[in-house]
Order: C-alpha cells, then structure tokens, then sequence
C-alpha cells in the first residue's frame, strides 16, 4: 500500500511542477509591465530610437508586396478589435488608410479601449494584399454596419505590421 501510495505522490509532485512551469511561461508572455511611463504588450521593448508617424510613412512608401522591414515607431491608435484586442490600426499623417497591426503568433492582446492613445510598436512592417473576406471580418470587428460590411467587394493592398511588442503611454 505505502509503494502504491509514494508512486501516487511522486507523479502527482511532477505533473504539479510541470503544470506551474506551464502557467509561468504562459503568464510571462503576456506580462504587462511599466517601462518609462509605457505600459508594455507582447515582447518588452523600450521607447529608445522610435521612429515618428511620419518617418513610418515615408519608409512604407519605399516598400512593395512582398518587401519587410524590421521597425519601431510611435504613433496614435485609430481603431481596435472590439473583441478581444487581437488587432489594432495605427494614424500614420496624410494617408488613406491606415496600417494595421496584428501580434506575433497570436500570443497577446492589447486593451479595447486604446483608441486615441500614443503607443509604440516594435515588429515586421510589410506591404500585403487583403482578401474580401477578411476585410469583412476586420470590418466586422470593429463594429461596421451591415451596409457598409456589404459594400466591400475587392481586395486591397495596405500597410501591414506585425507586432512583437507594444507599448501603450500610460
């Protein structure tokens, strides 16, 4: 009885162990932390060597589809998934459209109400190609009409981004 009971207690301590490992890796992925006045998203990154909105806009003029450029730069939320965070668009001046910006592998989300607020994003910027149904989805999320989800009948080019940290001022 006592050598079924130690096997029991043994295997019970190492699936506890791996299980808190689990949790800690988890945890720590999404860990939002405070760096210089910044609330941090994703990877931590600090607030050094931004580029500015402007300076973002003329480096995604030089790209085409296909082309990526790893960047950091600072700018305004414009819109953001009204789900979960899982995705946001950034004010670039003058432009028609604005880049939108996911997050690496899916594996943290910002705050739903971030619209307005200055943030920096540290990631791949690249130009790529928007299928209809997914413009519809993005539409959709971010609580567009019927109407105008309907009108969307062509894909587009745009401004991409993936992001592997952001920071949002607090």
């Amino acid at each position: 009885m006592t050598k079924y009971l130690f096997i029991t207690l043994f295997f019970f301590g190492l699936f506890s162990v791996n299980m808190t490992n689990s949790l800690t890796k988890m945890n720590s992925s999404q860990l939002h932390t405070n760096v210089q006045g910044y609330k941090n998203y994703g990877k931590k990154i600090n607030p050094d060597n931004s580029l500015t909105a402007t300076e973002m806009k003329q480096r995604y003029a030089g790209l085409k589809v296909g082309d990526t450029i790893a960047v950091k730069f600072t700018t305004t939320v414009k819109s953001v998934c009204k789900m979960k965070g899982c995705w946001m668009t950034l004010e670039l001046p003058q432009t028609e459209e604005d880049p939108m910006i996911k997050f690496k592998d899916y594996s943290f989300f910002v705050p739903k109400d971030v619209e307005g607020k200055e943030v920096i994003v540290e990631g791949v910027a690249f130009i790529e190609e928007t299928s209809i149904a997914d413009l519809k989805h993005f539409a959709e999320d971010a609580g567009k009409t019927a109407k105008e989800i309907s009108e969307i009948v062509t894909p587009k080019k745009s401004m991409s981004f993936i992001a592997d940290g952001v920071l949002i001022k607090e």
